[in-house]
């Protein structure tokens, strides 16, 4: 499973940033247009896996009241 990174707006200018913390110290890494795509695209992806699994778990809870 890939581990996303943390998205924030960047203090200084606003823009959309990955962050990274390093003994202490954060970093901030602007984010360009094709990586928030991959983001917004990551989201998704987890967001429909999550709707299938809650799907499947309604059916086999209604199956069992069925039952």
């Amino acid at each position: 499973m890939n581990k996303m990174s943390t998205v924030v707006n960047c203090p200084t200018c606003g823009g959309k940033s990955k962050i990274k913390e390093t003994n202490g110290a954060t970093t901030y890494e602007a984010l360009q247009n094709d990586e928030l795509i991959k983001k917004v695209s990551q989201l998704k992806n987890a967001m429909q896996k999550f709707k299938e699994k809650a799907e499947a778990l309604e059916k086999e809870l209604e199956e069992i009241k069925n039952h």
